[in-house]
């Protein structure tokens, strides 16, 4: 069985010979794995955006692997959305697909009072919805295309976080998809990698702001390489298709299952003393920052 945790976060005063002794520290560090006879979400409730496809897909049928039921917001591609429902609920959990555009400010507070609404409550917040268009040069992005890049891209982290913390659980997580754009930018994506960027810092800077919360609520993202996603296809020229990812150190694109496993350990309580932080999944490259 796991150690319980002390609710008293002071140590008592103490010192031994090096190299030191457990058995005689008081309290014993915790070094038992922690359990999840049920999974490592059981019961909780997962708001996950981008959830027709790709990572997002990939996320929502883990969580729902490990216990979670699910709110899977989309876009319109209702055929890709319902296979993520039949492998949740195939899991014995609940899905509720909602397909909006987040773009649109009252719809993410609509999507958020859908998750209460359906079940109560919300514990995750996974904010990984996107899109992405190649220009060769900064003069090519017209204003119009980069008020549609930042608000499909940035402004719902803003605004399905901000109405999301008043429901949010004691111990809840924030998880946001930024990207490698964000440390090493991207020559065709310019628009697309100043979003992940300022994703980066919102994710920084939230968590600084929740550190202190009596509801302890972690912020933290997930920095994906290149990945197997329809946006890929959707958004690349024929050519960049056929090579698409070989330039990692690995030499190859990673798929969405691949990514999934970094929300899960952010979702979870194996990650409850990890905030502020980016797990890069990038098949090798080393990001600074």
């Amino acid at each position: 069985m796991s150690q319980d945790k002390s609710n008293d976060n002071a140590f008592p005063k103490q010192q031994q010979d090096l190299p030191g002794s457990q058995s005689d520290q008081h309290p014993k560090p915790e070094v038992l794995p922690k359990e999840y006879p049920n999974g490592k979400l059981a019961g909780k409730v997962a708001v996950i955006t981008g959830a027709d496809s790709g990572i997002g897909q990939a996320v929502a049928i883990l969580f729902a692997k490990e216990g979670a039921d699910i709110v899977a917001s989309y876009l319109c591609e209702d055929e890709d959305a319902s296979f993520t429902k039949k492998h949740v609920e195939g899991y014995g959990r609940r899905c509720l697909l909602v397909a909006s555009d987040l773009s649109v400010e009252d719809n993410c507070k609509a999507l958020i009072e859908k998750a209460v609404n359906e079940f109560g409550k919300i514990d995750i917040l996974v904010n990984n919805a996107r899109m992405q268009i190649e220009q060769d040069s900064l003069t090519d992005i017209s204003t119009e295309q980069f008020d549609k890049t930042v608000h499909t891209n940035f402004y719902p982290h803003f605004w399905l976080s901000k109405f999301a913390l008043p429901y949010l659980s004691k111990g809840g997580s924030i998880i946001n998809t930024t990207s490698i754009t964000a440390y090493r930018g991207s020559d065709h994506l310019i628009d697309y990698a100043a979003t992940k960027g300022a994703i980066l810092s919102f994710t920084r800077a939230l968590a600084n702001n929740l550190s202190g919360s009596d509801k302890g609520i972690r912020v933290n993202g997930v920095a994906p390489g290149p990945i197997w996603t329809p946006l890929i296809v959707a958004s690349f020229t024929p050519d960049e298709v056929a090579k698409f990812g070989k330039s990692s150190p690995m030499g190859r694109a990673g798929q969405p299952n691949e990514v999934a496993p970094a929300y899960l350990y952010l979702a979870s309580d194996d990650a409850s003393y990890v905030t502020g932080q980016v797990i890069h999944v990038n098949g090798g490259e080393i990001v600074g920052g």
